[in-house]
């Protein structure tokens, strides 16, 4: 594979139910299920799947709940596999039923929307955009992001959740994911969008250590009681010792404990460089490591979206050459 600064495939935890044997069973007939089945008895699985039973996907889509029974099994012999536990009221997904619908509902969906937008001459983007974000670009960025798009795009009908966790994309129904620094997956692919990198910062009330002293510090999360920041400023290294006084589970809520005067901070160039420039915040040095990458990831198995494809493409416009400057003016815009 040939990776380039921009796309490269990953490895990362959002998507490892890719183990579940049934879905690979079903992957690994993907060729002769296009030539045994009917699209048109499996949309009517999957509506039957939905819905939850052959009387409900009846009326729900208008259509005789005998028909619907009998294309389902006409499915399952097709495939040789049983789709559903039948008995009781409500129907059950078996194993493999529940693989087929989770690989093959994003799918039909697709096939419907690529129709429609034939029939309207040309592929628009249009239909459900699902994206989940991490929390401090939601914050700071996603709302105008999200409101720009929707007014460019009013035939998508975006949905944003905001989340640090690991996603599983396909069980969660996602259509793109956002993360910082994420660990490769080869059943993702990627685009960086944004680079940034940590500063030391501190409200200029706050004196610089004499020697050793331990500096009061505001941190992000559980930690060390005493922690030691090599920064660098002007080509010279030097290290800090800090003492955390302050945990906080949001680096907003940081960097405005920050300018108060609780202590020093370590935070993201692009957050605090309007209060660097404006002088509530001085620069105490940068954070020596790896710079922060942000990644719009979506599965590679996929075929991309025309809306996927254009939420990438407003990504670009919106961040042309991903520099930290660039996020920090489109913040303080």
């Amino acid at each position: 594979m040939r990776i380039t600064p921009d796309w490269f495939a990953l490895r990362h935890p959002v998507n490892d139910r890719s183990t579940f044997h049934p879905i690979d069973a079903i992957s690994e007939q993907v060729v002769s299920l296009l030539e045994q089945v009917d699209l048109l008895a499996l949309a009517d699985f999957k509506l039957v799947a939905k819905h939850g039973g052959f009387g409900r996907a009846a009326r729900a889509a208008g259509r005789p709940k005998a028909t619907l029974s009998r294309r389902v099994s006409e499915l399952e012999a097709a495939l040789n596999l049983r789709l559903f536990e039948r008995g009781g009221r409500n129907l059950k997904l078996t194993e493999e039923g529940r693989a087929l619908y989770e690989r093959t509902a994003v799918l039909l969906t697709e096939l419907d929307e690529t129709a429609a937008a034939i029939a309207s001459g040309g592929e628009s983007p249009r239909g459900r955009l699902r994206i989940s974000a991490p929390l401090l670009f939601s914050q700071s960025a996603m709302g105008k992001l999200a409101a720009g798009f929707a007014l460019k795009y009013p035939d998508v009908r975006l949905e944003i959740t905001t989340e640090d966790r690991a996603v599983d994309m396909i069980e969660e129904g996602y259509d793109l994911v956002i993360r910082v620094n994420p660990d490769p997956d080869e059943s993702l692919v990627g685009r960086i969008f944004l680079r940034d990198h940590l500063v030391v910062v501190a409200s200029p009330m706050l004196a610089r250590p004499q020697k050793n002293a331990n500096v009061p510090a505001v941190v992000r999360g559980p930690g060390r009681d005493i922690e030691i920041w090599d920064i660098t400023k002007r080509g010279k290294a030097t290290a800090i010792t800090v003492s955390p006084v302050l945990r906080l589970s949001s680096l907003m809520m940081v960097r405005d404990a920050a300018r108060a005067g609780v202590g020093v901070a370590r935070l993201p160039v692009s957050l605090v460089s309007h209060d660097i420039a404006a002088g509530t915040l001085v620069h105490w040095g940068d954070v020596e490591g790896p710079e922060i990458g942000l990644w719009a990831l979506y599965p590679s198995r996929r075929l991309l979206s025309a809306r996927v494809a254009a939420f990438l493409e407003y990504l670009k416009e919106a961040f042309p050459t991903g520099a930290p400057d660039e996020l920090a003016a489109y913040i303080n815009n």
